[in-house]
């Protein structure tokens, strides 16, 4: 998609958002209310070279399914040149407004289709009205083309097929992304993390054909006012390990690459939006398989801290990723001003708070309305879990420091974090996040300007979280 600045350039098309029939002309007026046209959300009607689009309210998030709405109706259509109003009324729209619904809205994966659409619509958002300067509205759409970008580079990562991404293809994107950006790149295979009691991850994947891979990659500005790490689990393919899952449960389990997928979509923007923090990721890159050699229930293995863990469930494999890959995080990297993991953990997270949210629990009530307020920047929804004082019980074990899983489903969420929190070290207490983003990660439908598969989760949250203004 071809999106451009201009002032009263042609156009076939234009899109026109409205919330009431009050600006429109009398005969436009006239049929879209013989139509029933009310200017809801999801209505649309076409009147010769005006795609009239209803929208609830000009809140941001409304904003963005307007126009993806407008999009994938003009999509199938023969117009080619759009033309799109930065302002309706007195409103003006911001730019990541409009772009992301019309980029992160009409994205397909088609890599796998023989017959792929063909659709090459060239957007020009009309100017003239605003308020900025072009050298500004310039400046937001170059930004918002890239995070598009990026987030849409992550849904395709995640929708790839395991047979295609496995560890090593993460290692090879990581090492391309950090050549593109003037990044770092480091990756470790399987010998790195027996040689460093890495254990606990090494044991997910050691039954695997594809060798673990454990990537740090790196940002660094010229002048850095922090430090951020994020860790993400990279499970390119979850079976269950021998704690089979159903062979239903095991549709769609490339997902559960999104956390550290969603990291590799962060780290391609950072450049772009000038990041003034120094950024590490490091990605925990595993397939959990069956076999001979598998890992097992009441194994007891030992993380790279030393902590020692009881195996009761071969399918509560992300938290023993993720444990290995903080330690390692925290013991390479010092003076952090945040530590943030991102994972597609559990799926209590989703019964808790629904399949769009992502849970969000930490130590650190002033921290967590710092992500708030990305939030509601971003658009990404985030719902805060809280610990308390009796759940650490029931992750203790008879014959272990502590288990993998509990026997109850209650809480599950909160004790998978707190299983985490065993390997956070007591400096970092008050800058650690955790992330469950196992419900907005991937849905099987479309909801919002999001499709059916992978969304990118994620990226967008982070990138205002590091573009705030303190």
């Amino acid at each position: 998609m071809d999106i451009k600045l201009v002032k009263d350039e042609k156009y076939d098309i234009e899109i026109i958002v409205l919330k009431s029939l009050k600006r429109c002309e009398k005969d436009e007026k006239k049929i879209l209310k013989n139509s029933n046209f009310e200017a809801k959300e999801a209505q649309i009607q076409l009147i010769k070279n005006k795609l009239f689009v209803g929208i609830n309210s000009f809140d941001g998030e409304d904003i963005k399914i307007a126009f993806c709405n407008a999009i994938n109706f003009l999509k199938k259509s023969k117009f080619e040149q759009i033309k799109v109003n930065i302002s309706s009324g007195k409103t003006e729209f911001e730019i990541e407004h409009i772009v992301q619904g019309l980029v992160l809205g009409s994205y397909e994966f088609e890599k796998y289709k023989e017959e792929k659409k063909k659709s090459e619509k060239k957007i020009l958002i009309d100017i003239t009205n605003s308020s900025k300067s072009i050298e500004q509205l310039q400046d937001e759409l170059e930004k918002s083309l890239n995070i598009c970008s990026s987030v849409n580079m992550v849904r395709d990562i995640v929708n790839t097929p395991p047979e295609d991404f496995y560890p090593k293809t993460m290692a090879i994107k990581a090492e391309q992304i950090a050549k593109e950006n003037g990044l770092e790149c480091k990756v470790f295979g399987e010998e790195y993390l027996k040689q460093n009691g890495m254990n606990a991850m090494y044991a997910v994947g050691q039954a695997s054909r594809h060798e673990s891979q454990l990537i740090h990659l790196t940002y660094k500005p010229i002048v850095s006012k922090g430090k951020v790490v994020f860790v993400g689990k990279g499970l390119t393919y979850d079976c269950g390990g021998l704690s089979l899952k159903t062979g239903e449960g095991m549709v769609s389990m490339k997902c559960d690459k999104s956390g550290a997928s969603a990291l590799l979509g962060i780290m391609n923007s950072l450049k772009d939006i000038k990041c003034e923090y120094e950024v590490h990721a490091i990605l925990g890159a595993v397939e959990n398989m069956i076999g001979g050699n598998a890992y097992k229930p009441d194994d007891v293995l030992k993380a790279r801290n030393g902590t020692t863990i009881e195996v009761r469930n071969t399918d509560a494999e992300g938290r023993l990723v993720l444990s290995d890959c903080l330690c390692y995080a925290q013991d390479e990297i010092k003076d952090i001003d945040y530590i943030f993991d991102f994972a597609t953990l559990t799926g209590a997270c989703i019964i808790g708070l629904g399949e769009y949210t992502s849970a969000v629990l930490g130590h650190s009530e002033k921290l967590k309305k710092r992500i708030l307020k990305a939030s509601k920047k971003s658009g990404e929804l985030v719902g805060f879990l809280p610990f308390n004082r009796y759940l650490p019980s029931m992750i203790k074990s008879q014959v272990a420091d502590i288990v993998n899983s509990t026997s109850s489903k209650a809480g599950s969420t909160i004790t998978a974090a707190l299983f985490l929190d065993n390997f956070i070290k007591k400096e970092n207490k008050k800058k650690w996040l955790h992330f469950d983003i196992a419900g907005p990660a991937y849905r099987e439908k479309s909801w919002g300007y999001n499709p059916y598969g992978a969304t990118g989760a994620a990226v967008r949250l982070i990138l205002a979280f590091l573009q705030r203004k303190k």
